[in-house]
């Protein structure tokens, strides 16, 4: 399954940049006000951990939402955001050391990776949103969300981002598919490549004037990312 792949790939780097954080870093501010790194770190440990209890529970009939579908405003409305906020800071609290969250995260992820591997792709889970997905479908927003919030997270620690070519590929590939014929040619008429695409089309980077221009006429949208 790339999918699998993809994940894994995203997840064991983050865990190697995790091993070599200091108490310090993890206190430092990042561009998902109001999270810290440890923060932010406890929501993404959270998020790769989620399928584990969704293959625990009763497979819906049938898969209704794509990952593209999965990231839309209905995700980001007031009281959602309010919610993920306050989680995402119990979760980075629950630890004493940065070395425990990273331990954790560790486990975690390699949880996810192993249960996944037990399953058909198209088995199909409900997440806690309520979005009738198959696993494959779902672990493909995991990857999104560890890919895009390691730019975050490169962001807050002045590093260069370390977005692996599996999970570039995938979520590069989601966001193309996702703008439909108005994206076809986009990357190439831009001279973007895979990392760029994914940092302008989820807001970590700011589109510049004439990319506004050229993305505008061609009428794209992308995935509501917050």
């Amino acid at each position: 399954m790339r999918t699998r792949d993809a994940f894994r790939a995203e997840a064991g780097r983050l865990s190697e940049v995790l091993g070599g954080l200091t108490e310090a870093d993890l206190d430092r501010p990042t561009g998902c006000p109001p999270w810290s790194v440890r923060d932010l770190l406890g929501h993404v440990r959270t998020g790769a951990g989620r399928i584990v209890g969704m293959l625990a529970q009763p497979a819906p009939a049938r898969a209704e939402v794509d990952p593209a579908s999965y990231f839309g405003p209905a995700k980001f409305t007031p009281e959602t955001d309010t919610a993920r906020i306050d989680a995402a800071r119990r979760d980075g609290s629950g630890f004493t050391t940065g070395r425990e969250l990273a331990a954790d995260f560790d486990r975690t992820w390699r949880e996810a990776y192993d249960v996944t591997g037990r399953v058909p792709g198209e088995r199909v889970v409900r997440t806690r949103h309520g979005d009738p997905m198959t696993v494959d479908d779902f672990l493909a927003t995991r990857v999104v969300e560890l890919g895009v919030h390691g730019l975050d997270l490169a962001a807050a620690l002045d590093r260069e981002p370390w977005l692996t070519p599996p999970a570039a590929e995938l979520v590069a590939g989601l966001l193309t598919d996702a703008a439909g014929p108005a994206g076809a040619g986009l990357t190439d008429e831009l001279g973007w490549d895979r990392l760029t695409l994914i940092a302008k089309a989820t807001g970590r980077s700011p589109l510049t004037r004439a990319e506004q221009q050229v993305v505008d006429r061609r009428g794209v949208r992308w995935p509501a990312f917050g």
